[in-house]
């Protein structure tokens, strides 16, 4: 179903499960989906799994970027975290891209009620107007929050060229395509949206643990309501 995993799949994963950010089992989704596998970002909260996770995002950003990249990402200013989850990923993240890869990028995020005092506004950090933006998440199911990010970020003149998410559900929905490929759309082109670990990745990583009745039930979860393209 997909090829080996990278080493900083296998990093994340591992320690997500170490921390039960990431679980199976049997799980009712807001859709009402009853999902075989849970995953849960916030539980990433020490130094050490931020680490890992904005390594991650680094890594695939980076690697987006390069010029031997088969599908590259467009090029970008700042990043963007949504206000709570994404603020310490945009703020890592562009730390790690510039210690690691050499990358120079900005980053900005919101507040959940705009200031009315001093600066004010929704918007924090690098100002993102005239500017192209890549925005960071964890988890994207139905992308109602994503859509709203974006919204925001067009509102203040900035241009969205792209997002990087941690973990791709891969379902379809309500119009047979997945919530990716709506965003990718909306954005532009394919390969606009990004993520670290997905579903079928997932898969892969309880093959090569041996974990046959999680694999059973992903498998079955798959067939139902997996994106097969």
């Amino acid at each position: 179903m997909t090829s080996e995993l990278q080493p900083y799949q296998v990093e994340l994963i591992d320690q997500a499960m170490s921390c039960d950010a990431l679980r199976f089992g049997s799980f009712t989704l807001k859709s009402g989906r009853i999902s075989p596998y849970f995953f849960n970002a916030g539980l990433l909260s020490t130094g050490s799994l931020l680490s890992t996770l904005c390594n991650a995002y680094s890594t695939v950003i980076a690697s987006a970027l390069s010029p031997a990249s088969s599908s590259p990402l467009p090029a970008f200013d700042i990043l963007f975290g949504p206000a709570y989850k994404g603020i310490p990923l945009a703020a890592c993240t562009a730390m790690l891209l510039h210690s690691q890869h050499g990358i120079p990028v900005g980053f900005a995020y919101d507040r959940k009620e705009p200031k009315d005092h001093g600066e004010g506004g929704s918007m924090v950090g690098a100002p993102v107007r005239g500017k192209r933006v890549l925005v960071l998440d964890d988890v994207m199911t139905a992308g109602t929050a994503m859509r709203g990010a974006i919204d925001m970020i067009r509102r203040e003149g900035g241009e969205v060229v792209g997002v990087i998410i941690c973990l791709d559900r891969e379902e379809i929905g309500k119009e047979g395509v997945s919530t990716v490929q709506e965003l990718e759309k909306e954005l532009g082109g394919k390969g606009r949206v990004r993520a670290i670990v997905r579903m079928r990745d997932l898969m892969k990583w309880l093959e090569n643990e041996g974990r046959s009745e999680d694999l059973k039930g992903m498998q079955q979860y798959w067939e139902q309501y997996g994106a097969k393209s």
